[in-house]
């Protein structure tokens, strides 16, 4: 630090803003009055201040009058600071940053940078500079570094100067304004901002850019450093304003809360209150230096002109006024070299000298007054002329010669002074600590955080995937229904034709009665033989064509049957022979050859079907096989290791049982021994007493030492009951958590299923469409060869009615006999009606056929779907069987380990007890034995003695291993108990969330 610090008030400069368009909108009054360029009048009271701006004033005019001269100071060794304060949309991020890129409208942070490296640059070339800069946020009274996200509650620490600074935050060395700016837009790009009622970016947390300058003349070696911070305030906010809400409303509660408590320490040193509460927050305590200490500061404030925030404006400008009035202490900070240390130390050495003469001389004057002397004026003590020799030590230039400094004679004791900077070492190490810790769990906490968002995004991905597939499962069923009423609609043109085909038919058996009425004329005329010569040769005509068009439509018939007999594998076709087949035989054969030919390609198609779900079913049973031998081989092996546990814990016991036994013999010898050593002493002593005085005495004792070990055995047993209880919490807590583990695995796997049932009905709905395809292909084959035989009857038809017409034409103009040509008419007459016949039974035919191909057709889905439901139900009732299995399996096993184990248990408990209790015996007998040989000897003395050592060395290794043994079978039964709990809550837990899926899977298969 500077010898010489100096004080300097804290500058505040006021800057109003221009109505914005919300406010013009109200029509809000425009309310302060500027007088000169330092005064301003609201609300009929005046404010003073450094600088007033108007709403005017250009940003950089803003910065040559608040900011310039502090590059210059900061350079030269000064720590400066700079804060825009204001209540929200005042102003205060467009005063400090503004547009970062823009020349006319960049704010004061970008504007000192680019003047922070063009001083650097007009300065000595002997200079060297080291520049580095630091971003960070106070949000929700938290720090959180913007250059590192990691970094979310970093602490406020002090340095050897009790100077305060944020531990932990990032700094970057930086080597342009080019780099600057960058680091300014990636923390900018960090911040929490958001849209309120008055402002649509509003800041939501108080930004600090802070940049350390250390400088080093390389030819002098003086060093100075001045750090400059670069405060943008959130704004202090009204909620019925703003309208916050949820987390807003939560940081404008922090918010207002950490500008009161800067508003507290503006209003404790404009006071000059001896406590000032920079610890109430964390922006105080980081400003601590700005606000009274060494720091040259200029505050910002920015104001609203409106009418509608006159009362947020006149608190923001006494907000100002306060601040104007404190001083803070500032000196250059620089690194003395050794040689100014030394020279420093001498000064400080010759002032003490002087200090410690002025001491004495105040002393010997006190001592002549209080003697009763009286000391002239002369001789009386000079306070001005003392502090004028100290002043003129204090001015003493650094580069007086330094001599030889002498050790003071007054000097602080070094183990004091060692253990207050132990201490105060320690204490700053565990903070440390706690900081670090702080950090790390802040940092996991982020982490959890944002992996829980990510599974939130994977659930929502995977709801929106269901819904899509269930909106394409409804279409395709909407299209089948469609589908389906197209079909309706071919059936009935259908049945129209067919009506319409009823009623010709009907209209020819009138025109039939009508020629037969006609017949009957024509036989009573006789000049028919020529006309009937003629029709006969028009029949022969017909005839000769009719039998060219059937040789037509049998070879086309053949080629149809040589389709069929190559698609079908069978190449044996037989030509009928001869004339006798006629129009009837022949369409019934070709509609049969089409039916043939859907149906060949329909099994094709079905087949590979087959074949591809054959192929996936024997895959599905080769996984499930290898799955069961997994399982079967883990059965195995834990079997075979209770096996071993259980042989193991066997051989403990008898190791255990042979131990016993040889510290019971051992004991015995012992109080054998004991006790004849004590009878050899005290046969030696003739002191003898009373033989019941020692029997009451050795009651008592007993009974002493018997509740005495009752108490012990109560509070063993309540330590033991605590530690089963832990012991029960535990598993719960462990059972719990395996719980929610396993309903994590069956959720997983029934989204699967699901997926995959669904992929499933996909692939059914793909081939029902492509049947549908087949149908209706077939079905307009189908109509085709209905309208080719409806068109063979029409023509027909119009034959009979020409036939017709030229025979009554004929029958009016001859008169002759017709006895001899009544046959051939006959004849021509029945071919007719075998000819309507013939194709009344086709339509017919085609009529059947086509309700026997929607017949067929129908049943083949039906029976397809059928097959598909009882195979989905065989599948369910095979998994329901596999599962009940596999339970009953595990319980069996369960309960035949559970049976051994308390078998096993019951032998040892029932073998260790009757081995205690023989010894017990074998013991209490030699003990009666050796009580009755005291009582006889009356030796009483050694009675009392070995009566009393006895009990209590026997009742004390009874009890301790009564004691052990018990708390030993007492854990493991619990531990067995609670183990084969949890064990069995987990079967049935998994059994009951298996039986719920299978039944849910059957009730969907039957409802589908």
């Amino acid at each position: 630090m500077a010898d010489v610090p100096a004080e300097c008030t804290i500058k505040v400069m006021c800057r109003f803003r221009p109505l914005n368009s919300s406010e013009v909108t109200r029509g809000d009054k425009y309310i302060p009055k500027f007088q000169g360029e330092d005064h301003v009048v609201v609300g009929s009271k005046p404010f003073q201040f450094d600088r007033v701006f108007q709403p005017n004033t250009t940003q950089e005019q803003v910065y040559n009058a608040c900011a310039q001269k502090i590059v210059k100071d900061v350079l030269e060794g000064y720590n400066g600071t700079i804060f825009a304060y204001g209540q929200t949309s005042s102003g205060k991020t467009h005063t400090m940053e503004g547009n970062l890129h823009d020349t006319d409208g960049m704010g004061i942070i970008p504007r000192i940078v680019q003047d922070i490296f063009n001083y650097i640059y007009s300065m000595d070339e002997n200079l060297e500079f080291h520049i580095k800069v630091s971003y960070y946020e106070i949000y929700l009274d938290k720090i959180r570094d913007l250059l590192d996200m990691s970094k979310t509650n970093l602490s406020v620490h002090e340095d050897k100067n009790r100077v305060p600074y944020v531990k932990g935050c990032t700094e970057r060395f930086v080597c342009s304004p080019e780099e600057v700016m960058d680091t300014i837009d990636e923390g900018k790009s960090n911040r929490h901002v958001a849209v309120t009622n008055m402002n649509e970016h509003s800041s939501r947390s108080h930004s600090i850019f802070q940049i350390n300058v250390k400088q080093e003349n390389t030819a002098t070696e003086q060093k100075l450093s001045g750090k400059l911070y670069l405060v943008d305030l959130a704004g202090s906010e009204k909620v019925s304003k703003t309208g916050a809400e949820g987390a807003v409303l939560d940081e404008a509660k922090n918010i207002n809360k950490s500008l009161s408590s800067l508003g507290n320490v503006i209003s404790a040193l404009a006071e000059g209150s001896g406590y000032i509460p920079y610890r109430d927050s964390k922006m105080t305590r980081i400003l601590q230096d700005s606000l009274g200490g060494n720091c040259r500061t200029t505050i910002v404030i920015c104001a609203s002109p409106s009418a509608y925030n006159e009362s947020e404006t006149k608190s923001t400008l006494m907000f100002g006024q306060r601040a104007k009035t404190i001083k803070n202490t500032v000196c250059v900070n620089v690194e003395l070299t050794a040689e100014q240390w030394k020279k420093k130390y001498e000064r400080e050495k010759e002032k003490g000298k002087a200090l410690r003469n002025t001491i004495t001389w105040l002393e010997n004057e006190l001592n002549r007054w209080r003697n009763g002397e009286s000391v002239p004026v002369d001789e009386q003590f000079d306070k001005e002329k003392a502090q004028a020799e100290v002043l003129a030590l204090d001015n003493v230039p650094n580069d007086k010669p330094a001599s030889t400094p002498n050790m003071p004679q007054l000097r602080l004791t070094d183990a004091e002074k060692d253990k207050c900077e132990g201490e105060l070492a320690k204490l700053y190490k565990q903070l440390d600590d706690k900081d670090d810790e702080i950090n790390q769990q802040s940092q996991l906490a982020e982490k959890l955080k944002q992996q829980m968002l990510d599974q939130e995004e994977l659930l929502v991905s995977s709801r929106r995937d269901h819904d899509n597939l269930q909106s394409e499962l409804n279409r395709l069923q909407a299209e089948n229904e469609a589908s389906k009423d197209e079909v309706k609609e071919v059936l009935q043109a259908l049945e129209e034709l067919a009506v319409n085909y009823d009623q010709k038919s009907q209209e020819v058996e009138q025109k039939t009665t009508d020629f037969e009425m006609l017949s009957e004329e024509l036989n009573q005329k006789s000049n028919v033989l020529t006309s009937i010569d003629s029709e006969l040769q028009k029949v022969k005509e017909m005839t000769n064509h009719q039998k060219k068009r059937t040789s037509e439509m049998m070879s086309s018939l053949l080629k149809d049957l040589a389709e069929i007999g190559i698609a079908v594998g069978s190449n044996d076709i037989k030509q009928h022979e001869g004339s006798g087949l006629i129009d009837e035989e022949f369409t019934v054969a070709r509609l049969y050859i089409s039916k043939m030919k859907s149906e060949v390609k329909t099994m094709v198609k079905r087949c590979r079907q087959l074949e591809s779900t054959q192929s996936e079913s024997n895959q599905k049973m080769d996984e499930n096989d290898q799955e069961l031998a997994a399982c079967q081989l883990r059965i195995q092996q834990h079997e075979a290791k209770i096996k071993s546990l259980t042989e193991y814990l066997q051989n403990v016991e008898q190791k255990k049982r042979q131990l016993e036994e040889n510290v019971d013999s051992l004991n015995e010898e012992l109080v054998k021994i004991s006790a004849q050593e004590k009878v050899t002493a005290m046969e030696k002593e003739n002191e003898i007493q009373s033989a019941n005085e020692v029997k009451e005495a050795v009651e008592q004792q007993i009974a002493g030492h018997r509740e005495a070990h009752q108490k012990q055995i109560s509070s063993l047993r309540d330590e033991l009951d605590r530690k089963e209880h832990l012991m029960t919490e535990l598993q719960d807590l462990n059972q719990k958590i395996m719980l929610e583990q396993e309903r994590l695995r069956v959720e997983h796997d029934k989204l699967k299923s699901t997926d995959q049932e669904k992929s499933r009905k996909l692939h059914e709905l793909t081939v029902m469409q492509d049947r549908r395809e087949q149908a209706r292909q077939d079905l307009k084959g189908l109509e085709e060869t209905v309208a080719k035989e409806l068109q063979t009857l029409h023509n027909l038809r119009k034959l009979f009615v020409q036939d017709l017409a030229t025979r009554v034409k004929k029958s009016a103009e001859m008169d002759s006999d017709d006895t001899g040509g009544s046959a051939a008419q006959k004849q021509k007459i029945s071919f007719l009606e075998n000819n309507l016949e013939q194709l009344t039974k086709v339509h017919k035919q085609v009529c059947t056929l086509y309700c026997t191909n929607r017949y067929v057709l129908c049943t083949v889905q039906t029976g397809m779907y059928s097959v598909l439901y009882c195979t989905a139900g065989m599948h369910s009732v095979l998994y329901c069987t596999n599962r009940y299995v596999l339970c009953t399996v595990q319980t069996g096993m369960y309960s035949v380990l559970y049976k051994q184990v308390c078998t096993l248990y019951c032998t040892v408990q029932t073998g260790m007890y009757s081995v205690l209790y023989k010894q017990v015996c074998t013991l209490y007998c030699t003990n009666r034995y050796v009580l009755c040989t005291v009582l006889y000897k009356q030796v009483c003395t050694l009675y009392c003695t070995v009566q009393t050592g006895m009990y209590s060395v026997l009742y004390k290794q009874v009890c301790t291993l009564y004691c052990t043994v018990q708390q030993v079978c007492t854990l493991y039964c619990t531990v067995q108990t609670g183990m084969y709990s949890v064990l069995y809550k987990q079967v049935c837990t998994l059994y009951c969330t298996v039986q719920q899926v299978c039944t849910l899977y059957c009730t969907n298969r039957y409802v589908l």
